[in-house]
């Protein structure tokens, strides 16, 4: 069932399922502010059926980044160009930049499990949509790169915290400050991508993925993200009490206990 299908984004949903796709192959999966309300409401129409989102980009590229149309004085039709806004207010570009972060934040949610399905070129905002879920399931010729400190700019879109929880900080400021590509063998490596297989494995080792995701029942998966998304940031010494606290609740439910 299709429930979304415009400004380059297409939401399908089968059953526990959605599938997020990017359809700009012509421009590689150029990103823009259109794609990212359209990104945002994708988010905002999944049922509450759904438990895993696949993120996938059509063609040969997950997604090149930033459509550098936006670089351009007349920018995007009805949308004022990045150099534009460049001359507003600093607390306006604030503004304007937390509209877009939005396409990229509700990949968290502890009631789903995203996995960004990822080939070719994830650069950029790419990259960053790609850091935005859980879990990355990589093509061989995947080539991930944060481009943006190469144009005067800083990475913006929200993948500044992952990139560091998964890599470290000092090879994510040397990802960053030199814009280089990060390719299949070292994403694995490094930990960016869960796995990597051939280029033509990429939807069948994503959907194996997703069954064995499914496999477990739900809210034992939802309890079990959110605590481990809370130990990043949680001192050791508080992590056994959200260990136990996040127990109690699922024994209780087990059983049909609790006052």
């Amino acid at each position: 069932m299709t429930l979304l299908d415009k400004e380059g984004v297409r939401l399908t949903v089968d059953d526990a399922v959605a599938t997020v796709t990017l359809t700009r192959p012509e421009k590689r999966n150029a990103q823009s502010p259109a794609m990212w309300r359209a990104l945002v409401e994708a988010g905002q129409l999944l049922p509450g059926s759904v438990r895993v989102v696949v993120l996938r980009g059509e063609g040969k590229s997950f997604s090149a980044g930033l459509d550098r149309q936006a670089f351009t004085p007349e920018g995007f039709d009805g949308e004022a160009s990045f150099l534009t806004m460049g001359k507003g207010p600093v607390e306006e570009i604030e503004r304007v930049i937390a509209g877009y972060q939005e396409a990229f934040l509700w990949w968290r949610r502890n009631d789903l499990v995203t996995i960004a399905a990822v080939q070719g070129h994830a650069i950029g905002a790419g990259f960053q949509l790609a850091l935005s879920c859980d879990l990355r399931v990589c093509a061989d010729d995947v080539q991930f790169a944060m481009k943006e400190t190469s144009l005067g700019l800083v990475p913006d879109l929200t993948g500044t915290h992952p990139l560091v929880r998964h890599v470290g900080y000092a090879r994510a400021l040397e990802i960053c400050a030199t814009g280089r590509f990060v390719r299949a063998e070292e994403a694995e490596r490094i930990g960016l991508a869960n796995v990597v297989v051939p280029a033509a494995d990429l939807a069948a080792a994503t959907e194996d993925l997703t069954a064995a995701l499914l496999a477990a029942p739900r809210d034992a998966v939802i309890e079990t993200k959110a605590l481990l998304a809370g130990a990043v940031d949680r001192p050791f010494e508080q992590q056994p009490a959200a260990e136990r606290a996040a127990q109690a609740r699922r024994l209780q439910d087990l059983v049909g206990g609790g006052e």
